[in-house]
């Protein structure tokens, strides 16, 4: 006979940056498909990435970051512009005004590094990225940086260890350079049950077409069966 089985999850593997403004709206789209999902269960696992390494740890005021990202103002500013359009229908607030500050987000996948571990990477990598976006907070400041993580019952010491030690940024660089090395090397990028890639902030239905072609039944053999259709047994 055969026999039909369905997959038990989904897996979703998420390569992102707190600092990539699509990678905020992304998370905002897929958690409206996976809302509207009727199937077996969805599972997300967040991964690091970073868009500028290259950034110093004091950070970059925005016309800086913007210029020499860009070469000038006008052009990025248009486009900060369509994204406030865009984040907005997502229930994003996209705030680039001049408090704005471009920082270095090892440390802050440091700190992700270990909620994983905890079990809240999902609510901080939303708390952060409404932190550099909506509240325009300096997150290279380690006292800010302290205060977020008291919400989560961290202690300033708690912080301050993690971001201090090689080891854990050391796992955070090797995990970029194992995607970097699969072929991810823009964000956010969606990996399906290891399998199905998407990449950038596609729609909602997108999101859900891909959910129904990878938790589609399979059919195991497991003997000898008579076909219904042709009568041949």
């Amino acid at each position: 006979m055969k026999k039909l089985m369905q997959k038990d999850k989904i897996k979703i593997d998420i390569v992102s940056d707190v600092a990539c403004p699509w990678c905020y709206v992304g998370k905002k789209r897929l958690e409206k498909a996976i809302k509207e999902w009727k199937g077996i269960p969805i599972e997300i696992e967040w991964h690091p990435f970073q868009l500028d390494p290259n950034i110093p740890a004091e950070g970059l005021d925005r016309d800086t970051y913007l210029i020499n990202k860009f070469g000038n103002l006008e052009g990025p500013l248009e486009m900060t512009e369509r994204l406030k359009v865009s984040g907005k229908e997502d229930g994003i607030t996209f705030n680039f005004g001049e408090e704005w500050l471009a920082i270095n987000t090892l440390p802050l996948h440091q700190l992700l590094h270990v909620a994983g571990d905890e079990g809240f990477k999902d609510a901080l990598k939303e708390r952060f990225m409404k932190a550099y976006f909506d509240e325009n907070l300096h997150l290279n400041n380690i006292d800010i940086l302290s205060s977020i993580m008291t919400e989560y019952g961290w202690t300033a010491e708690k912080t301050k260890q993690i971001l201090a030690d090689d080891s854990i940024a050391y796992s955070v660089k090797q995990e970029i350079a194992h995607y970097q090395q699969r072929g991810v090397n823009s964000v956010p990028f969606f990996i399906i049950n290891d399998t199905y890639g998407i990449s950038g902030a596609q729609p909602a239905s997108a999101f859900l077409a891909a959910f129904q072609q990878v938790s589609s039944t399979k059919t195991l053999n497991e003997g000898d069966s008579c076909d219904p259709v042709t009568g041949v047994c």
